[in-house]
């Protein structure tokens, strides 16, 4: 533990703390500050999108149906399709169906949705833990970004702050 607050302790004030405060020194600290605090954004944007994902797996779980269903305009990150629910009414969820990848357009697919909200549907057999692997790409991309601008920062404040 005392390593790390060494490491932070040299990040925050540098190599030698006892030179004194200036304006520049303050600036840079805040910028670092900066810095770590969009890192931890974006890993909360990360673990909520997971979080999310779970949340809706689970409402589709506890009232769930089963429907075969057309994908009308298949993407990357949104396919849109098109089920017939058993009662015979017809749904065209706005936002697309959960976990897309690896749709084509004219495809038959089954899906389960949540028969409370239809508009809530995934794919059959996909669920949350396809969302882990982005999700913390992108948390460990964040940190990464985070972590050269820290060290960027540190050697111009070293360099040309005084």
């Amino acid at each position: 533990m005392s390593r790390l607050a060494t490491v932070l302790n040299f990040f925050r004030n540098g190599a030698n703390s006892v030179e004194p405060e200036t304006t520049g020194r303050k600036v840079m600290r805040r910028i670092k500050f900066g810095i770590v605090v969009a890192a931890c954004l974006v890993t909360l944007q990360s673990v909520l999108l997971v979080a999310g994902a779970w949340r809706n797996d689970r409402q589709i779980e506890r009232n769930m149906g089963v429907a075969q269903a057309e994908v009308l305009n298949a993407g990357p990150r949104r396919s849109t399709i098109e089920f017939v629910t058993p009662d015979r009414v017809t749904y065209r969820p706005e936002l697309g169906v959960l976990y897309p990848s690896e749709l084509a357009d004219g495809m038959r697919i089954y899906v389960e949705y949540d028969r409370n909200n239809p508009n809530l549907v995934r794919v059959q057999d996909r669920n949350a833990a396809l969302a882990i692997i982005p999700a913390g790409s992108i948390a460990v991309v964040g940190w990464v970004v985070a972590a050269a601008l820290l060290v960027a920062a540190t050697y111009f404040g070293k360099r040309y702050v005084h």
